[in-house]
């Protein structure tokens, strides 16, 4: 039969405080990281400028097609020749002209190609093509 010595059966007394100076040493260095310094940065006197209105954004312009394939520039009703003809306009009054397409989920292809055929027609760059996203979300 073996016998154990009283040496092996000591319970354990000491704490081991290594992770609390680990936490203790990673939260010094986030409020180091965070906290901002205080500069005393030299007395200046800057030059002054005048204030300059900042340009209103531009404002997109939509074309839309309901669920009859009927087409709507901002919201007034206009067919596709008509839609050429307002799209040139714009694009000379604005060169940076943007356009957001919206159709109905329900209507032909066909009608929202022929707004898109109209759009290269006026030579406008920059479209985008509005869409809703699933219910899963995928």
């Amino acid at each position: 039969m073996k016998r154990y010595s009283k040496s092996h059966h000591t319970t354990l007394s000491e704490i081991n405080i290594t992770p609390l100076l680990d936490l203790a040493f990673v939260l010094l260095v986030i409020f180091v990281i965070t906290t901002t310094p205080l500069a005393h940065d030299v007395a200046l006197a800057l030059p002054t400028a005048s204030m300059r209105p900042k340009d209103p954004p531009r404002k997109p312009n939509y074309v839309s097609v309901d669920s009859r394939g009927q087409i709507f520039l901002n919201m007034q009703p206009v067919d596709l020749t008509g839609l050429l003809t307002d799209l040139i306009r714009l694009r000379t009054e604005n060169p940076d002209l943007s356009v957001i397409v919206r159709g109905d989920s329900r209507i032909a292809f066909q009608h929202v190609k022929g707004v898109f055929e109209v759009l290269q027609q006026a030579n406008v760059i920059k479209v985008s093509l509005a869409t809703e996203p699933t219910a899963g979300g995928n």
